[in-house]
């Protein structure tokens, strides 16, 4: 097999494991979710943590995680870069999805409901992706 087929074959399995992911979270969305909180659902997540590697009360390494994400999604350099339409931004969104799941089962539920900045709509995704159920 040349080189461009292992290649190809590469490319065509992380698409469809990218999709997959993706379908998982949309999945994952509580159906009384408006269009308007899932726009504002970003920036919230992005304030919760910055909130969260801010909490003294949290453990050290729980912190370290969630800077490193801050790092990450700051970073212009991305695991598929942000040109490639559609992909280019779900790659962001299944990295946030397990750093989340990650850091807010060790946070735990009210350190991430004190954090909250959103919603109750979007505090639910975030627990239903983070495995935490969502009410």
């Amino acid at each position: 097999m040349e080189w461009w087929g292992v290649l190809a074959a590469v490319v065509g399995g992380l698409l469809l494991l990218w999709g997959v992911l993706l379908l998982l979270l949309w999945r994952t969305r509580p159906p009384d979710l408006t269009v308007r909180e899932a726009l504002r659902l970003l920036p919230d997540l992005v304030r919760l943590v910055r909130r969260l590697a801010a909490d003294r009360s949290l453990p050290r390494g729980v912190r370290v995680r969630l800077w490193l994400l801050l790092v990450y999604l700051l970073s212009p350099v991305d695991l598929v870069p942000d040109v490639v339409p559609v992909l280019g931004y779900a790659d962001d969104v299944v990295v946030v999805a397990l750093a989340l799941r990650s850091v807010v089962r060790a946070a735990g539920a009210p350190a991430v409901q004190r954090a909250w900045p959103g919603g109750p709509a979007g505090l639910a995704v975030v627990q239903r992706l983070a495995g935490l159920g969502g009410d």
